[in-house]
C-alpha cells in the first residue's frame, strides 16, 4: 500500500516507536509492571498487542517478555485516539503506521469533530467518563470472573485499576455486563462455547462494519457542517440499530430454518 507523509495524527507518534533498541535499560518493564503504569488489565494490553496497535514485547524466556517506554507511550496513544478522537482500529492502526487506509485527513478530523458534538448532546449522559467497579457490575449481574475475561479478551470492554488495585470500567461499557447477564440464564454458558470466541466474532463483526461504514459515508459528510452531521447521526443511529436487530434476527431464522430436516 502507497504511503504518505504523516498528518496531524500521525505525526503525534513518536519516531522512537519504530526503533527496537538491544540495551538491557531500554526494556525495564515486566507485564506486571505495564499494568501497573497503564491502569489496564493485561488481557487489554494483549489484545492492543494481538491488534497490531502496541508492538511485542522482547522475549527474554519461553513465556517471559520485557517492555520499555515505548510501550507505555503506544498505548497512551491508542486510548487518546480510542477516547478522543472516536478512531476505529483500523483507522488508529493507519495513524499510527502514517498509512492512508482510505481515511483522509478530513475524514479523521470529522470523526474528531462529531465526537465532540456528540458528546455535548444533552441527550448524552452527564456522566460520561465515570467508571464503575467491575467486582459490583459482576456480582449485580450473576457473573463471575471468567465473564470478565472474555469481555476484555474480545475487546468490547477496556478495564483499567483504580485505587487499591480495583478494577473499573466505564460506566457507558456497563450494558455489556448486564447483557451477559442475561445470555448467561438464557442457558448460553461456558460449558456451551459461549466464551471469549464467540464474543471476538460479534466485536469482528461490528468493528469490521464500522469501518466500512465510516470508508462509505465519511467521504459525502465531511462536506456537511460537523454540527449537521451530529444531529443526523443522533437521529439515524437507532433507527439502523433496530435494523441490525430485526436483520439479524430473520437471517437467524432463515438459517435454521435451511437446517431443518
Amino acid at each position: 500500500m502507497a504511503r504518505r507523509a504523516p498528518g496531524p495524527v500521525a505525526a503525534t507518534v513518536p519516531s522512537t516507536l519504530a526503533a527496537s533498541p538491544d540495551a538491557k535499560d531500554a526494556w525495564p518493564y515486566k507485564m506486571a509492571d505495564l499494568c501497573r503504569l497503564t491502569k489496564l488489565p493485561r488481557q487489554a494490553i494483549h489484545f492492543y498487542i494481538h491488534e497490531g496497535l502496541v508492538p511485542p514485547g522482547r522475549k527474554i524466556g519461553r513465556n517471559n517478555s520485557r517492555y520499555g517506554p515505548v510501550h507505555l507511550e503506544r498505548i497512551r496513544i491508542v486510548r487518546q485516539l480510542q477516547n478522543e478522537r472516536f478512531m476505529p482500529l483500523k483507522a488508529i492502526r493507519a495513524a499510527i503506521d502514517g498509512r492512508d487506509e482510505e481515511f483522509t485527513p478530513e475524514q479523521l478530523g470529522l470523526l474528531g469533530e462529531v465526537k465532540r458534538r456528540l458528546a455535548s448532546t444533552p441527550a448524552k449522559p452527564r456522566a460520561r467518563g465515570r467508571r464503575v467497579d467491575v467486582h459490583a457490575l459482576l456480582v449485580r449481574h450473576g457473573l463471575d470472573p471468567r465473564d470478565l475475561a472474555d469481555l476484555a479478551g474480545a475487546g468490547i470492554v477496556e478495564v483499567e485499576r483504580g485505587p487499591r488495585a480495583t478494577l473499573r470500567v466505564a460506566a457507558d461499557d456497563a450494558w455489556a455486563f448486564e447483557l451477559l447477564g442475561h445470555v448467561r440464564r438464557a442457558g448460553f454458558t461456558h460449558d456451551l462455547g459461549f466464551d471469549a470466541r464467540l464474543l471476538r466474532i460479534y466485536e469482528r463483526a461490528v468493528s469490521s462494519l464500522v469501518e466500512r461504514e465510516w470508508r462509505a459515508l465519511s467521504r459525502p459528510l465531511s462536506a456537511l457542517p460537523p454540527d449537521t452531521v451530529a444531529a443526523m447521526l443522533e437521529k439515524a443511529m437507532p433507527l439502523v440499530h433496530e435494523f441490525f436487530s430485526r436483520y439479524h434476527a430473520k437471517k437467524m431464522r432463515d438459517s435454521f430454518a435451511s437446517t431443518e430436516a
